[in-house]
């Protein structure tokens, strides 16, 4: 007949509880890390990244535009020369 310590009994479930304290101080405290993160960005005034993309697109298609624009302003300007 096989006898059981009251005492490691206590201890095992003391420890059992506080693995399952700490796993949900470890829980929330990453959610209000998350949150904190996230209020904070909010706060910044921060593009996406498809925003940065559509910018960047309409600089692109503008400077081409320039270009041919100027290269245009060029040849009629040759043209008034001669």
């Amino acid at each position: 007949m096989q006898t059981r310590n009251k005492m490691l009994d206590d201890i095992s479930q003391l420890m059992t509880n506080a693995m399952g304290v700490a796993q949900g101080a470890k829980d929330e405290a990453e959610t209000a890390m998350k949150s904190l993160l996230d209020r904070w960005l909010a706060d910044r005034d921060l593009v996406t990244r498809e925003e940065f993309d559509a910018v960047r697109a309409m600089a692109q298609k503008a400077r081409e535009e320039n270009e041919a624009l100027s290269a245009r302003i060029a040849a009629l300007e040759a043209k008034l020369d001669n």
